[in-house]
């Protein structure tokens, strides 16, 4: 398998891998009431924002198994987000009035995105998601991923970079101290890692 650059046409399988991965590293297909929701808020924003922070894992047929996307600035990324991506959303996404199931917290989240960022300050302004098909798990992508992405990163003079896990998703809290994460402090449900980059 290789690592290869984002490019256009590449959103249907970021958005299947990203449906396939979404339940704390599980299958998502049906835990909310649309399966599309998990892809327009977690991946396919940050490879319309930033595609040169998007990185894909690709078997030797050119199938897509796997992606890294980021944002360099958490907070700018933050704004934009609720300026300009989610606004075009709206109708099929409206605002629910309360927390009754998963999907309306996730639609609310949405919502909510554009305020005060946790952007862990000055020391980690850069944000990732990572995701891989259990089938490229365990070969060494993911490392490859974050590696391509902190060079990039890097070279542009990006000073940190932090993710934010679900507590539930116990592979990716083991994965993420063992490529150069540190914990962070982690609001509740979530486990936060940083990674200085200069």
């Amino acid at each position: 398998m290789r690592i290869r650059p984002f490019r256009p046409g590449d959103e249907p399988a970021l958005a299947e891998i990203c449906l396939k991965t979404a339940d704390a590293g599980a299958d998502g297909t049906g835990v909310l009431d649309d399966d599309d929701l998990w892809a327009e808020i977690f991946v396919l924003p940050y490879v319309a924002r930033h595609p040169d922070l998007a990185f894909v894992a690709e078997t030797e047929d050119e199938r897509v198994v796997g992606y890294i996307v980021a944002a360099p600035d958490t907070e700018a990324f933050e704004e934009w987000f609720r300026a300009e991506w989610w606004p075009r959303h709206e109708g099929r996404w409206p605002r629910p009035e309360s927390e009754v199931t998963r999907q309306d917290g996730i639609v609310l989240y949405a919502y909510q995105r554009g305020g005060a960022a946790d952007s862990f300050g000055d020391a980690y302004p850069a944000h990732l998601h990572i995701d891989l098909l259990p089938e490229a798990q365990g070969h060494g992508l993911g490392r490859r991923l974050i590696d391509t992405l902190v060079t990039e990163l890097a070279r542009q003079g990006v000073a940190g970079l932090h993710l934010v896990a679900s507590s539930d998703n116990a592979g990716a809290i083991a994965f993420y101290p063992r490529v150069g994460f540190a914990p962070l402090p982690s609001p509740d449900g979530a486990r936060a890692f940083g990674m200085t980059l200069s």
